[in-house]
């Protein structure tokens, strides 16, 4: 055998970075990119774990608020723009993702307090007498 393992023996299962981590994103891919994006000559062995389960956990909080936003419009399937009333409405995504533009996203529903209409003491209290003297003379 040349340059290969020694032995004959039953070959020994392979056990992922990731799966070591305890993480669904994948560590070894991570790493290739930190490398190969020279963001620094050297990347230590921890990085990529830690860049993962950094990268896991937010995926997981975004997708966690945006299915509930679904759920909240009575809908099975997360949208682009159950994606961004999750992260517009929950203050620590909204400075982390401020700059971002969600594609079929929309905008959040909001109408400026000046543009809706007046309404008076006096308008409210003639409005609820009229009702109250409507319905007595229906009954």
């Amino acid at each position: 055998m040349a340059g290969g393992r020694k032995g004959g023996g039953p070959r020994k299962k392979s056990v992922t970075r990731s799966v070591k981590a305890g993480l669904q994103f994948p560590v070894g891919r991570i790493g290739r990119f930190l490398k190969k994006g020279r963001y620094a000559q050297r990347v230590g062995t921890s990085a990529p774990v830690y860049l993962a389960a950094v990268l896991e956990y937010l995926a997981a909080e975004v997708l966690e608020l945006a299915g509930n936003a679904a759920r909240d419009n009575k809908k099975n399937r997360v949208s682009p723009r159950h994606l961004l009333l999750a992260v517009r409405n929950d203050e620590e995504l909204g400075k982390l993702l401020a700059g971002v533009t969600i594609a079929h996203g929309g905008v959040l529903p909001n109408i400026n307090p000046v543009l809706l209409p007046k309404r008076t003491e006096t308008a409210t209290t003639n409005n609820n007498n009229n009702r109250n003297q409507q319905h007595r003379s229906t009954t």
